[in-house]
């Protein structure tokens, strides 16, 4: 019923019926993608297994796809694009497999920023405010999530006092599942969430100097659940989405919501996405504060800060980015996927072309 009350009311204030779709585009490659950043409705690059990064400055038409010098055993789980030109990799596993690169040509070089030299930190992902100030972090080690940050565009990486960070609970760990477990907002907060024994939220408003934590009401209590993605529109209002890996059907505490920066989380119960979700975005420059999810169950979207869902389809994606309107939207998955978000939701505007 909620579902049908949505719709109507799209009709009634929007004047059109939803039609949000994904459309398949060609990238050349089969490897398997995890990880995608949206620069504008032209550009956006990708990461995935094999060392394999990919790049469009056509919206899609034409999609470039290489592996990066030396990285073929590489999983790029993470990456940010600066625009057409820069953009950074992040890689995961164990000791010197965690690994950040960067290219500031296009991807025809690329430099190797920072190789984890801890054989007890795996790294999950980063997050940037801007061209030159970013942060990343990894598993706990020896009973702390590792944190470190560049503010020189990745030229060196500095690890932030460990006694800074409160203490990860016994078996608490993150899950690089799309890159989106760490996120940013404005000039210096910073969010990153985890799963295993507890789901909770580690925040900054200072750029990793110091950090407090909430827990979540996100399922957790196994080794494979808990928090995959966050998303901020704001200093205050965000989205945390997740579930049980291995069991991607249940439907259940896979949302949760907060209105105060991430101090406390409110989960849904009416309406949820139905399944496990690896990744969620904002997507900007809409009328109201419109999401899209995505997971390996299927996609859905929400125009009311995820309070309530509808369903775009059942194709299996690990993650989405958009960069303005629902034009500029791009999501990645299995053997080479990669789809551009196409159609309309409710209060979106398509920019001029």
């Amino acid at each position: 019923m909620k579902r049908i009350l949505l719709l109507l009311f799209s009709l009634l204030f929007f004047g059109d019926i939803v039609t949000a779709q994904w459309k398949r585009q060609e990238s050349g490659t089969g490897s398997r993608f995890r990880a995608v950043s949206a620069v504008s409705r032209n550009v956006a690059w990708a990461g995935g297994n094999n060392g394999t990064f990919a790049r469009t400055t056509d919206g899609g038409l034409n999609w470039r796809s290489e592996t990066v010098p030396g990285g073929a055993s590489l999983d790029f789980r993470d990456v940010h694009a600066v625009d057409s030109n820069t953009a950074y990799l992040l890689s995961i596993g164990t000791g010197e497999m965690s690994r950040i690169y960067k290219t500031t040509d296009g991807g025809s070089h690329w430099t190797l920023q920072f190789t984890n030299s801890n054989p007890e930190a795996f790294f999950d992902a980063f997050a940037f405010w801007d061209a030159n100030n970013g942060i990343a972090f990894s598993d706990p080690v020896r009973g702390r999530f590792l944190v470190i940050t560049t503010a020189d565009g990745g030229v060196t990486w500095n690890e932030i006092p460990p006694e800074k960070i409160p203490p990860a609970l016994a078996g608490e760990t993150a899950f690089a599942a799309s890159g989106t477990c760490m996120t940013v907002q404005g000039k210096s907060n910073v969010w990153f969430g985890t799963g295993g024994t507890t789901s909770r939220v580690f925040c900054s408003t200072d750029r990793g100097r110091t950090w407090s934590v909430a827990t979540t009401p996100i399922i957790s209590g196994s080794d494979m659940s808990g928090i995959t993605s966050l998303a901020f529109k704001d200093a205050k209002n965000g989205i945390v989405v997740g579930g049980d890996y291995k069991n991607q059907a249940e439907a259940h505490d896979n949302v949760a919501i907060t209105s105060d920066g991430g101090r406390t989380w409110i989960p849904l119960q009416a309406s949820r996405p139905a399944g496990y979700r690896s990744c969620v975005a904002y997507v900007p420059g809409t009328a109201a504060p419109t999401l899209v999810v995505v997971g390996v169950p299927g996609s859905d979207y929400s125009v009311d800060q995820g309070k309530s869902w509808m369903s775009i389809d059942t194709t299996g994606y690990h993650s989405v980015s958009f960069a303005g309107p629902v034009d500029a939207g791009w999501a990645v998955g299995e053997g080479g996927l990669i789809a551009k978000f196409v159609g309309t939701v409710p209060g979106a505007r398509k920019r001029g072309r």
